[in-house]
């Protein structure tokens, strides 16, 4: 499975270079041109044209809904899930969003995990570009927009954008938050569009380490609100129990 992830991650890297290095002196008339072409635009791929419209500090959780989870344990994660749902644990790959297949009735959850500065050793030269931990490629990732291209860097985080982002129903409807709170900061983006709510949590802990928590809600049972009391469940590798104080 590692190999198989790696694989397609290279693979989508070494496209995406290849491209962009031909468009490199063309400006970000053609730049832009090319990834509308090539990927979509703002009418048939809303998710390039949006970044986070608030964030939330410190949110408020409902601790009478936590009580009401169940714990789950994986090797590196440790999170609490509510009844119903299946819990499926897996790797971070385009393919494992947009190609395998999960046809079960039930509700599902998806846990993706890597280690600290993850990205960066996968793409080193984005150092240059001022992109040192998980959250710096997060942020530029999240943040991609193509009205913002000015460069060569620019369309490669905008080409991450459709690829980090797994389906969430009809994207005419998708929000997104930026929030923080206690050890933990990232980005949720969501569409609340029952009878199927889609929600797609990219969660950095302070040490650094990532994880992706993608909720296909069929039923539509949650909300902000409540995923973000799943959210502060969370621990990884480097902590052995679940945080009571949460």
């Amino acid at each position: 499975m590692k190999k198989r992830t790696l694989k397609y991650i290279y693979i989508a890297v070494v496209l995406s270079f290849s491209l962009l290095f031909v468009a490199k002196f063309g400006g970000p008339a053609i730049l832009k041109a090319y990834v509308e072409t090539g990927i979509g635009n703002c009418r048939t791929l809303p998710l390039l044209c949006f970044a986070p419209e608030k964030e939330l500090v410190n949110p408020e959780i409902d601790k009478t809904y936590l009580s009401e989870l169940l714990p789950y344990t994986f090797p590196e994660i440790e999170i609490s899930i509510p009844k119903g749902f299946t819990v499926i644990k897996g790797e971070v790959t385009k393919v494992y969003y947009k190609k395998r297949k999960y046809n079960a009735k039930s509700p599902v959850i998806y846990l993706l995990y890597q280690k600290p500065k993850f990205f960066i050793n996968l793409f080193p030269q984005l150092k240059k570009q001022g992109v040192e931990n998980n959250y710096d490629f997060l942020t530029r990732t999240m943040n991609a927009k193509v009205k913002d291209i000015d460069n060569v860097t620019d369309v490669f985080f905008v080409i991450m954008k459709t690829i980090f982002t797994p389906n969430l129903g009809d994207q005419k409807n998708i929000k997104m938050v930026k929030f923080e709170s206690l050890d933990k900061r990232g980005f949720i983006t969501y569409n609340l569009n029952p009878p199927e709510n889609y929600f797609d949590c990219d969660v950095i802990r302070s040490d650094d380490t990532f994880c992706k928590i993608y909720i296909k809600d069929k039923g539509a049972r949650l909300d902000l609100d409540k995923v973000l009391a799943i959210i502060s469940t969370l621990n990884t590798s480097n902590t052995s129990t679940l945080d009571e104080s949460k």
